[in-house]
């Protein structure tokens, strides 16, 4: 049962991988753009949740609003820093996303302190249900319960809808998509509509797990969404799902045999060294 609970508790963490390193995977398949500055997007969603619920002591009031200001804070972002800049060389984005996000990291310190704000009233922190003798906090229960819900729901939006149809010949074939009248700049925008929002609720849901939200939480969090977005093969999003669940789970156990040599975070790393050198495309990348 302990082997059991070790990968339950790794899918939790793969989920809110998983909810952050979409938003990634999407730009990048869309625009090649390594959207560092997502991670500010995370922890402005966190910043939010926490602000919002404690000045009016709704917490879903709070997770409405910080899906909404995430997802305008990625329209922003792409319209003002990355569309001017898309004639140019991949890095030269790149690098102005950087700046973004260190920007927005100072611009937290600036408005919240240093030390970061904890929530008031947060009894989902302690809370727990007992599942088949799996021992999880509702939080945790929450984290996953959202990770399928948008995510299955952002599936049949690309599957079946107009839009969503739209958006993946986009992805495949720029060209091709715009001269059946598909409108480029209407699916960027949807991009980042909801791959901003998604990473917004990712970052309360991890604050409310942490019952703390601080200036520097997005920056681990984009390292590990930018090592899975390469191990899941760049721009694919089905490989960045997957290996956000195989990242979370290897961590889980890693952390249990390997303790006492390396910490969570390094373990991932270590993983994402051994799968890229037998298969460098990544799990679903192409050669």
């Amino acid at each position: 049962m302990y082997f059991v609970e070790l990968a339950v508790k790794g899918l939790v963490y793969g989920c809110m991988y998983a909810m952050m390193a979409v938003g990634l995977a999407l730009v990048y398949g869309l625009l090649r753009i390594l959207h560092i500055a997502h991670a500010g997007v995370f922890a402005l969603g966190a910043f939010m949740a926490v602000v919002v619920a404690n000045a009016t002591g709704s917490l879903a009031l709070g997770f409405a609003l910080a899906m909404v200001v995430s997802a305008i804070a990625g329209v922003a972002i792409y319209r003002f820093a990355y569309q001017p800049l898309l004639g140019h060389a991949a890095f030269v984005p790149m690098i102005v996303s950087i700046g973004i996000f260190i920007v927005m990291q100072e611009g937290f310190r600036m408005l919240f302190g240093a030390y970061g704000i904890a929530f008031d009233h947060n009894p989902y922190y302690t809370a727990t249900v007992d599942l088949a003798g799996i021992r999880l906090n509702d939080v945790e229960i929450a984290m996953v319960v959202a990770a399928t819900v948008l995510l299955v729901g952002f599936g049949l939006f690309a599957s079946l809808t107009r839009a969503g149809i739209g958006w993946r010949a986009t992805v495949s074939d720029p060209q091709m998509a715009t001269s059946f009248g598909v409108d480029p700049v209407r699916v960027r925008y949807l991009n980042f509509i909801f791959g901003s929002g998604l990473a917004g609720i990712a970052g309360a849901l991890v604050g409310l797990l942490n019952n703390y939200v601080e200036p520097t939480m997005g920056g681990l969090v984009s390292y590990k969404a930018l090592a899975i977005i390469v191990l899941g093969g760049l721009g694919s999003v089905r490989g960045t799902l997957i290996a956000s669940l195989t990242l979370g789970v290897v961590e889980s156990y890693g952390t249990i045999y390997l303790a006492d040599i390396f910490d969570r975070d390094a373990i991932g790393f270590l993983f994402l060294i051994v799968v890229l050198m037998v298969r460098p495309q990544g799990l679903l990348g192409r050669g």
